[in-house]
């Protein structure tokens, strides 16, 4: 039987309510749209995953770095140096500043992909004009990541929940409006569902900057002090968040290219794996508000040099990540039928689109454990600074899956419910490889953690 201790999990519950609430409302956003995308049809629910995917790569380098801020300042919270905690948000909105002409060169070397990728001509525009859009608005998507990492590193999650959810209930009947063509709006379809992600965004980061702003928090965080260039805090942040912003870039990319080969099988695949991932971000997007909580509580408690908690922490995420993941689990195997129609109108491609999606579901049911299990550890080794590790661990999964995909997909001509399958037992080796790293001693060699908190 688990020895959890009783304080450490309300603990962990109280920081992470609000974050899986905050993450489960982004989750409910982009299930929304794609729900609106399938009232049109399966081609433009296809274009909103492939659209959407290839815009969170592009941003998948900066977002890894940007979101390191959360354990830097849970470091520093935890050590007692608050003033510290502002100064990290002025160094990483330097960083947003100096990545916007990256952003617009990743913009249009990635434009092209979904033709490359012989995805059908209608498909290929509606994802271009998706993406494109998204991109348009991406500074501010980074900026708002900043300031949610902020307050998540010195535990104020509820924050995060606030802004998140109220930027929600602004983007869904916005979108719906811009879509359809309501309240005076003409009908923009997928564009209508880009602006209003775009609008929903800037909105949620604006009422985190008067958060920000607020004169409690400025006087008990010393902001009027930290809008300076710290060399010292941006070299600590580089060294920790880039290979965390290299592995993320990695792994999208991998994952892109591997949704790209899978959607060029067919409309009918490109609709199923939407129907899926769809089911799936209202999984693992939760399980992120999770991570990010614990990522906090493990950097305060190696701010303060605190092992014992620490540990007491580990224990507390996996029961709950487990318990949320598990009781998904049954409610895909259970209800996959209804799951997969929900996305569906009758007409000719609706037995296969059914039938696949129906296959791809009893994968998912099994690997969303595997996903819950992975989550805590890399919430674990990032929030100590093992960030190394998880870079070459990560990347080399995905990678490793993304080659046999390819042989799988373009060589050996396999049909989708191989590459599904494949896709999944990647799934369930990459949570053996994490588990079995976090059971180690490495990452918690009192020399390693030491060299974690230097700020030389």
């Amino acid at each position: 039987m688990l020895n959890v201790d009783r304080k450490i999990l309300k603990q962990l519950i109280v920081l992470a309510t609000p974050m899986v609430i905050s993450q489960g409302a982004f989750a409910v956003m982009t299930f929304t749209d794609r729900f609106f995308m399938s009232l049109i049809s399966p081609t433009h629910m296809a274009a909103s995953l492939g659209g959407g995917v290839a815009a969170f790569f592009c941003l998948s380098f900066f977002t890894g770095v940007l979101s390191y801020a959360n354990a830097l300042v849970a470091q520093y919270y935890g050590a007692g140096q608050w003033h510290k905690c502002s100064r990290v948000v002025t160094q990483s909105l330097m960083l947003c500043a100096i990545s916007a002409p990256l952003l617009l060169l990743a913009t249009w070397t990635v434009s092209g992909i979904f033709e490359w990728m012989g995805h059908d001509l209608l498909q290929v525009q509606l994802e271009q004009s998706y993406f494109l859009i998204l991109m348009y608005g991406s500074v501010a998507t980074l900026l708002k990541t900043s300031m949610a990492s902020y307050f998540a590193g010195i535990g104020r999650t509820r924050i995060v929940m606030i802004a998140d959810t109220l930027g929600v209930a602004l983007n869904i009947p916005l979108s719906y409006a811009l879509i359809f063509g309501k309240a005076g709006f003409p009908a923009m379809g997928i564009i209508g569902a880009a602006v209003g992600t775009i609008v929903s965004t800037v909105f949620t980061l604006v009422l985190f900057i008067l958060f920000y702003l607020n004169r409690q928090h400025r006087i008990q965080f010393k902001v009027s002090t930290s809008f300076v260039i710290d060399t010292v805090i941006i070299k600590r942040y580089l060294r920790l968040g880039l290979p965390s912003g290299a592995e993320m870039f990695l792994d999208i990319a991998a994952f892109n290219l591997f949704l790209l080969m899978f959607q060029s099988y067919g409309v009918v695949e490109g609709a199923s794996a939407a129907i899926v991932f769809n089911w799936d971000i209202l999984s693992f997007i939760p399980l992120t508000g999770i991570e990010i909580a614990m990522m906090s509580l493990i950097g305060r408690y190696i701010g303060a040099n605190d092992m014992t908690k620490l540990k007491q922490t580990i224990t507390a995420g996996f029961l709950l990540s487990v318990g949320y993941a598990g009781a998904l689990a049954i409610i895909f195997l259970t209800f996959r039928h209804s799951l997969v129609d929900l996305f569906i109108k009758p007409g000719e491609d609706y037995q296969a689109i059914h039938s696949l999606s129906v296959y791809m579901m009893l994968g998912l049911a099994s690997y969303t454990i595997a996903d819950a299990l992975i989550i805590v550890v890399s919430a674990v080794l990032r929030g100590a600074g093992d960030t190394r590790w998880l870079m070459v661990a990560s990347v080399g999964l995905h990678w490793l899956m993304l080659l046999i995909q390819y042989a799988v997909i373009k060589l050996l001509d396999f049909g989708p419910r191989i590459s599904w399958l494949v896709f999944v037992c990647m799934i369930l080796s990459a949570a053996v490889v994490f588990l079995l790293r976090l059971h180690g001693k490495k990452w918690q060699n009192p020399d390693v953690l030491k060299q974690v908190l230097d700020d030389n």
